[in-house]
């Protein structure tokens, strides 16, 4: 069974391109450049490797925050949206100023609450536009391209710059993008009407939300440390250049939505969590510069596709309820990836590497459960129809 093709129209395509700027700016700048720029912090002594952990989960813990607020129609709207970038530009240009590690972690707090806003803002405008499920390729390529603006600017700067203007050129590159998404269709939406079914397969369910829940663990340490592991061992331009990489790969994420289509959804999730356990386990064997690459790749080309095919297999498992829940999940193992690692790192971060890999097995193999049990159900359903 295929999908229906509708045309996708200029102007949809110009509004998408609009929600890809937004999208880059909100998680591939807003949420991402912390990862190029933290060993810049450290460097320069400006934070440990600890503060620097910490602080990451900060912003984690304001996404999560700001995921559950945007859900309020009345916060869903243009003016909340203009006032969330404005306050995610601002955020960014203040971590320029030298102060205590404290208020970096609320600085990046209160980012993680704007990038979350704008992304909920940009979801629902590519939602709205007729052929969406082709905007949506147009436009989540964005967040790819965003990282991988991120990691050019350290590339780039880093070697001749300070850590105070990467900062300030981060918060520039956000408001340039920003710019281009300010003419969005940002209105408030409306409360979706409760359903009283029941998921499809509780056993299938249950299942997804550990594996997602997982993978927010895992993926985000390797987020969070990939570009301070490998600059720490091959020096500060390879470690962004690896940066660049993960963004590059990130805007292939479509390539998932065709895996989908010749196996399935819960199948492709499955290959797509190996995938990634491989770009786990590789920095923790060695950060020389081919795996760290083929680490960065795998990561990069990874991390999309599974939120994508994770939210796809929990809306045919239960309801339109189900991508809530799951980010909400997704939120938390993000905030608490950092938290259960800060602790371990030390003058490395091969530990870190290490538990995300064992986290991502484990991810895995509750993938597996999934596809097994959706298996079970459509054996059940053909024996009853014959």
């Amino acid at each position: 069974m295929t999908d229906t093709v509708t045309p996708t129209s200029p102007s949809t395509i110009t509004s998408a391109l609009a929600a890809g700027a937004g999208l880059a700016a909100a998680v591939g700048v807003g949420r991402f450049a912390y990862t190029p720029l933290m060993p810049a912090m450290v460097d320069a002594h400006r934070i440990d490797a600890h503060e620097g952990a910490l602080i990451a989960a900060a912003n984690y813990a304001g996404y999560l925050a700001g995921a559950m607020l945007a859900r309020r129609p009345d916060l869903n709207s243009r003016t909340i949206f203009r006032l969330a970038a404005a306050t995610l530009v601002v955020s960014q240009a203040l971590l320029a100023v030298p102060a205590p590690a404290m208020l970096c972690g609320v600085l990046r707090l209160i980012a993680g609450i704007a990038s979350a806003v704008l992304f909920v803002g940009c979801a629902g405008a590519i939602a709205r536009l007729d052929g969406h499920r082709h905007a949506a390729g147009i436009a989540f390529g964005g967040v790819g391209i965003g990282i991988a603006s991120t990691g050019l600017l350290a590339l780039a700067a880093r070697p001749v710059l300070p850590w105070q203007a990467l900062w300030l050129g981060a918060a520039g590159l956000t408001a340039v993008l920003l710019l281009a998404s300010l003419g969005l269709d940002i209105h408030p939406g409306h409360q979706a009407a409760e359903t009283s079914g029941r998921p499809r397969s509780t056993r299938a369910w249950r299942a997804l939300l550990v594996a997602y829940c997982l993978e927010g663990v895992g993926y985000i340490v390797i987020g969070t440390f990939l570009v301070a592991a490998v600059g720490a061992h091959n020096g500060p331009t390879v470690g962004s250049a690896m940066w660049v990489i993960v963004g590059a790969a990130a805007a292939t994420a479509m390539l998932w939505g065709m895996a989908a289509r010749r196996w399935t959804p819960a199948a492709a999730l499955v290959v797509a969590l190996l995938a990634q356990c491989l770009s786990a386990a590789l920095p923790a064997v060695s950060t020389a510069i081919l795996p760290a690459a083929l680490c960065a790749a795998l990561f990069g080309g990874t991390f999309m596709g599974i939120t994508m095919l994770a939210i796809r297999v929990g809306t045919e498992l239960s309801d339109h309820r189900a991508a809530a829940t799951l980010t909400a999940g997704y939120g938390s193992g993000q905030m608490l990836g950092p938290l259960v690692v800060a602790p371990l790192v030390g003058d490395g971060y091969t530990v870190a590497f290490v538990i995300a890999t064992v986290v991502l097995i484990a991810a895995t193999a509750a993938a597996a459960i999934v596809v097994t049990e959706l298996r079970r159900g459509t054996n059940r359903r053909s024996s009853l129809e014959a």
